[in-house]
């Protein structure tokens, strides 16, 4: 099957062929503070270079290691915080969903939706997103082949729905690690969708702080670099002006201050392994 390629918003196509695609932005709308230095800063980077941009932060993230986690401001603030960016910076904004209530909400304000991975196979979720007519970013379950993914492409085409990207955040082996199979990108690719690697959540170490999850960030860069020589479309960033202090996901998040330099290069890469 030959890869698909669509309008993601007006005017910016995804897929071979097409200018590389970053979605980034800190791992939870932690404040509007945060949100827009990333978005600011990104948006300016991404121009000066000729990526699209899409920026992302989640809401709500429900999979937290500990009940006692940060979860993110909820559906309502984290929706009009995602908002306030979109109209003062004009960048498109991908958010998760964790249920099938919460995407005709969602995707008033967001332009894409995007499914964690560790609910990629859940029907009615799928559906429920497939059938709000935006972009579906479906995240690899860490417990999956990288062609079962086929059976959830089936699920969001049932609904005429058409514009899917496919993102790899690793595989799960146990003893708190991920492990990127490069195979898996150039598989999904064939499925017909774009792909999206995400470098920062492929370093992370789930649970390996025991009540929260930590990573390894010194391996972002390489991982990126060798995903775009295998050949992607989209580039998932977590990105935090100070991972230190983040309020989730900031073991494995990269600082805003390394953002130009990783995207320099994989860049360069993406237009020689387009």
């Amino acid at each position: 099957m030959s890869l698909s390629n669509f309008e993601v918003v007006p005017g910016v196509r995804v897929g071979r062929g097409e200018p590389l695609l970053l979605l980034a932005g800190p791992c939870v709308a932690e404040s509007l503070e945060v949100c827009s230095e990333v978005a600011e800063e990104a948006k300016a980077i991404c121009a000066d270079l000729g990526i699209n941009y899409v920026f992302k932060a989640s809401f709500d993230k429900a999979n937290r290691t500990s009940v006692t986690s940060f979860r993110g401001p909820g559906l309502k603030a984290g929706l009009e915080m995602l908002s306030a960016v979109k109209s003062k910076y004009g960048v498109p904004v991908v958010t998760d969903v964790h249920e099938p209530q919460q995407c005709a909400p969602v995707a008033e304000v967001a332009d894409i939706l995007q499914i964690p991975a560790f609910l990629c196979r859940q029907t009615d979720l799928l559906l429920a997103a497939a059938r709000t007519g935006k972009p579906v970013n479906v995240k690899k379950g860490q417990f999956l082949a990288p062609e079962d993914m086929a059976a959830v492409v089936k699920k969001l085409e049932s609904v005429g729905n058409e514009r899917i990207m496919l993102a790899d955040r690793g595989t799960s082996f146990g003893y708190h690690n991920l492990v990127v199979d490069m195979r898996g990108l150039a598989i999904m690719r064939s499925l017909g969708c774009p792909v999206v690697f995400d470098a920062t959540h492929s370093v992370q170490l789930p649970g390996g702080n025991g009540t929260s999850s930590s990573g390894n960030r010194e391996f972002v860069a390489p991982l990126a670099r060798a995903a775009a020589a295998v050949g992607i479309d989209v580039l998932f960033l977590e990105v935090h002006p100070n991972p230190e202090k983040a309020l989730s996901d900031g073991a494995n998040s990269l600082a805003l201050k390394d953002l130009r330099a990783l995207l320099t290069s994989v860049k360069a890469i993406h237009e020689i392994c387009p």
